[in-house]
């Protein structure tokens, strides 16, 4: 890791076809990356996994999502989707060309393929998911070579602060 918190993506990585993009620690890419980490908090005091995204166009949130799997009994419920459904309904189009996906979490399988179909320009994640991870842990479906689009991928903006929340959520129900 590096001093910003940001996984060094340098030898030793994750295998896979490409490696994700090193997160540049730009000032706007944290300050968004609080943002989905505002609704985590949200998510994870109503009892579901502590996971938040946002998606930006032109410095403005115009999607917001908090994981609500268990509040809404609904396995599709995950932040990301939430988040691009809300996006989508804010610009009239479910193509997302020219925004950005904030998340505190590596987007799952079915999060990544949604947001490949969305077409946002970049996919800005907080903690890596060993288990679950489509964007280069267990699989990288964010960048498929055979997929018609693939956002630019940033890894581990602000990983320490959003593994922490999920740790500690998942320590208190042990």
């Amino acid at each position: 890791m590096s001093e910003s918190g940001q996984r060094d993506t340098g030898g030793g990585q994750r295998p896979g076809p490409a490696a994700p993009t090193p997160a540049p620690g730009s000032r706007p890419d944290t300050h968004w990356m609080r943002e989905a980490m505002s609704l985590a908090r949200g998510a994870a005091e109503a009892g579901d996994v502590p996971v938040g995204a946002v998606i930006v166009r032109d410095g403005e949130i115009i999607g917001r999502g908090a994981n609500r799997t268990v509040r809404d009994q609904d396995p599709t419920a995950h932040a990301e989707m939430l988040a691009l459904r809300d996006a989508a309904r804010a610009l009239g189009t479910w193509r997302l060309a020219g925004c950005a996906l904030y998340v505190t979490l590596e987007p799952c399988a079915m999060c990544a393929g949604a947001v490949v179909l969305a077409r946002p320009d970049r996919v800005i994640f907080g903690a890596w998911d060993d288990k679950a991870g489509m964007a280069g842990s267990v699989e990288d479906l964010l960048r498929h070579p055979r997929l018609n689009h693939r956002p630019q991928v940033v890894a581990g903006v602000n990983a320490e602060e959003c593994g922490d929340a999920l740790r500690e959520f998942f320590h208190a129900r042990r």
